[in-house]
């Protein structure tokens, strides 16, 4: 009997000790990962049996607040370089720089064509040229998207002239980026956000990937129009009140307010949005978030597509008569 007492504590000596170890084991994996999650100072928790095993779909958490910040209708030289003389402007560039930020550039195809420089009507002449401007974004650590070839509006111009027209601009300012970058660009922003549903199903099939302001997507791969375009020029008409900086803070706490702390912000190439920089960068900064390039964004905002309306409709109207037909054949 003392024998069989004796044998039995040394069992559950046995099993303690391998649980501890089990425990350590476990810490030094943690200790030595490299992924990206590893290094940030939030732990990850450890699954358990009351733990789920995996992130929900959908999920933004205020640990990983994200900004990605983008710019469309350039390159603009003056914008980038900034101006002197009568009406002088800080340069875009340097602002991002001097904050750190990497940000991405959804150019138009037609500037990124030899001894360009912008608009004669409403663009300055510094004597940079947009391709010189574009292989100064590369170098500097800037993503350059596609905004199309023309720069006119899909919807209206597919209506006109069919939809390989509008396949095939998209395709030559796609063309005209790889010849900066050396990159086939992924993403397309269309003028205004206007496309018809074929041509943007069409080139999802190609491989690109359309950014939108629709409803339809998930928040977090929802644009946020900053609507700066309303606070250029000399007599703005409906810029944000009291400020842009604020209009665009305000819709960031309501995107809050519904649980998403990752957000792409579309802005563009204007002297009035690059003056607004330094405190919208400061601002959002100072409220945690941190600054990424759209393709990093991308990969770190785990949320899947949302299925389109217009599909979702044609799936239950099939269903629908599939149910019927069923029904009167019984």
């Amino acid at each position: 009997m003392g024998q069989m007492k004796l044998l039995l504590s040394i069992a559950g000596l046995c099993v303690l000790s391998g649980c501890a170890g089990s425990r350590d084991t476990r810490v030094a994996i943690d200790a030595r990962s490299s992924s990206p999650l590893a290094s940030r100072s939030v732990a990850a928790p450890v699954t358990t049996s009351e733990t789920p095993s995996a992130t929900p779909v959908n999920a933004s958490f205020p640990a990983d607040k994200l900004i990605a910040l983008t710019f469309d209708d350039g390159p603009r030289p003056y914008v980038l370089f900034g101006t002197k003389g009568d009406h002088p402007a800080p340069g875009l560039l340097d602002i991002l720089e001097q904050n750190g930020v990497k940000a991405t550039f959804f150019v138009v195809g037609w500037r990124l064509t030899p001894k360009t420089w912008g608009e004669p009507r409403h663009e300055e002449d510094i004597g940079v040229t947009c391709l010189d401007a574009a292989e100064q974004l590369t170098r500097r650590g800037h993503e350059l998207e596609d905004h199309t070839y023309s720069h006119v509006e899909l919807r209206s111009a597919e209506k006109k002239m069919g939809e390989q027209w509008v396949m095939r601009d998209v395709d030559r300012g796609a063309q005209a980026i790889k010849a900066v970058t050396g990159i086939e660009p992924r993403y397309v922003r269309p003028p205004d956000w206007i496309i018809s549903d074929d041509a943007r199903r069409d080139l999802q099939q190609q491989g690109y990937r359309v950014l939108s302001i629709s409803a339809e997507n998930p928040m977090a791969l929802r644009d946020v129009n900053s609507l700066d375009y309303l606070c250029a020029g000399r007599n703005p008409a409906g810029c944000p009140k009291p400020s842009l900086v604020d209009g665009v803070l305000k819709q960031v706490e309501q995107r809050e307010k519904k649980g998403t702390y990752t957000h792409i912000l579309a802005f563009h190439e204007l002297s009035t949005t690059a003056r607004a920089m330094p405190q919208l960068i400061t601002d959002l900064k100072a409220r945690g978030y941190r600054f990424v390039t759209l393709t990093e964004y991308m990969s770190l905002v785990n949320v899947k597509a949302a299925p389109k309306r217009g599909e979702a409709l044609k799936q239950q109207a099939a269903e629908t008569r599939q149910n019927h037909v069923a029904a009167v054949n019984r």
